[in-house]
């Protein structure tokens, strides 16, 4: 779907069928992607200067003075030292985490040096030692570039139940106190891998007890807050504010700018020593062409939007319309007797639909009503939990909303899709810890 004019406003080509249809299913939460004549020309006038692209990597020669304005934008934004910006989105994940973390045998010495002294150092090591080996933890529901990322990286991966903090906090003591396999000897580092919002399910991360037990096991944790930032938390900076936390417990903050920033590319932000390490050791850093000016210059007006810095409040306006739009969208399809899951404050809706062979006949008879929706299903999902999946927009108009959910109603009647007895999610958070196994 490519947005024309307005954010809910979508064209999506099937066949050779062009339809015109609201978009609810795109990432483009605080409306910032929609085609704004005026905006794009001011873009273009203020990256005149700079061309389309620069056909370099930063180390090289294409290293900007725009590019380093907007890392130190997107550090004020979140509250930390340091940041660095990366052109592609999935590669911020998969080619960062094998630079924090490996194997241990299989790395130089000297690199592993580095890293302790950005990372820190655990209960498990001090200054100097010989390499032991890391270990991931990380969440059974983390996105793609996630798990691509630990397993490039070569450190052991173990997987813990989504947002369950017993799964965790039982791996954890079992990995502190049996070290590693066959010679137990301690772990270099322990790292959690988690997400603000998990773009399948709508949940939102347990941070405060994730928090607590990386600190209770001198862990460390790295955050991908890239449905989260922007989306959440009273000025939009992500989970962090959300549970009104210290962004310098997260030790790795990631995001990215393709949802609610409207452009492309991802962000490390952190301590500054983390920082200056990926700018040497990150492949996506040194072997990666750098950001487009005119999409850099797109997140800084942005950016500067939702922090206020443009002397306006429609920043502020737009998080708030967004959480707005995402708390009445919910209850509405709580009272019309849908399963949803995820966390109220999620802008991420998925609707259960269950059955695979209703998956297909719900996309194709909401395009007919011209909604654009997204579908899940097996192997994306387990195949018993086939789903729809809808994303808030500050840019829907509640008249939009409406109509979307008298469509919805519609389909929901025709196709059985209304399961909820009790009128409510049975598994809001995804998650129950009263019906929880540890498995040995």
């Amino acid at each position: 779907m490519t947005t024309t004019g307005h954010s809910g406003a979508a064209i999506q080509l099937t066949g050779r069928t062009i339809h015109n249809v609201i978009n609810m299913g795109s990432y483009n939460y605080l409306g910032f992607a929609e085609n704004n004549a005026d905006f794009l020309k001011t873009v273009a006038d203020k990256t005149l200067q700079y061309g389309v692209g620069v056909c370099s990597t930063r180390q090289e020669i294409g290293n900007l003075s725009i590019h380093e304005d907007l890392e130190l934008l997107v550090a004020e934004f979140l509250g930390v030292e340091s940041s660095m910006t990366y052109g592609m989105g999935f590669a911020t994940n998969s080619m960062n985490i094998p630079a924090l973390v490996g194997k241990g045998q299989a790395a130089p010495e000297q690199a592993y040096l580095c890293k302790q002294s950005f990372i820190g150092v655990t209960a498990t090591g001090s200054p100097g030692t010989k390499p032991r080996g890391c270990l991931i933890l990380s969440d059974e529901l983390n996105h793609t570039s996630l798990i691509l990322g630990a397993r490039l990286s070569g450190a052991t991966i173990r997987v813990f139940k989504h947002n369950n903090m017993q799964s965790l906090e039982k791996m954890l003591r079992e990995a502190v106190s049996s070290g590693q396999p066959r010679t137990h000897r301690p772990w270099k580092k322990i790292l959690i891998m988690v997400e603000g919002i998990y773009s399948m399910e709508g949940s939102v991360v347990r941070l405060p007890e994730i928090i607590a037990l990386k600190k209770k096991y001198k862990a460390y944790l790295y955050l991908d807050e890239a449905h989260s930032i922007g989306a959440v938390g009273p000025t939009g900076r992500g989970v962090t504010e959300l549970f009104d936390l210290n962004p310098a417990d997260v030790d790795v903050m990631m995001g990215t700018f393709t949802k609610s920033f409207g452009a492309a590319g991802g962000y490390i932000a952190g301590k500054k020593e983390l920082v200056d390490y990926l700018r040497i050791h990150s492949h996506s850093a040194v072997y990666a062409s750098a950001m487009s000016p005119p999409v850099t210059e797109q997140i800084i007006r942005a950016m500067k939007c939702i922090m206020g810095k443009d002397g306006s409040t429609e920043g502020i306006r737009r998080v708030r319309q967004l959480a707005e739009n995402t708390r009445y969208f919910r209850a509405r399809l709580k009272e019309m007797g849908f399963i949803i899951y995820g966390n109220n404050d999620s802008p991420v809706v998925p609707i259960l639909l269950y059955m695979p062979g209703k998956v297909v006949a719900f996309a194709r008879e909401m395009l007919r009503r011209k909604i654009g929706v997204v579908v899940v299903g097996f192997p994306a999902t387990p195949i018993t939990e086939a789903r729809a999946r809808f994303c808030l927009s500050a840019g829907h108009t509640r008249a939009m909303l409406n109509q979307v959910l008298h469509h919805l109603n519609e389909v929901g009647d025709a196709l059985c899709l209304k399961f909820s007895r009790q009128k409510f999610s049975s598994r809001p958070d995804l998650f129950d810890e009263t019906d929880f196994e540890l498995h040995s």
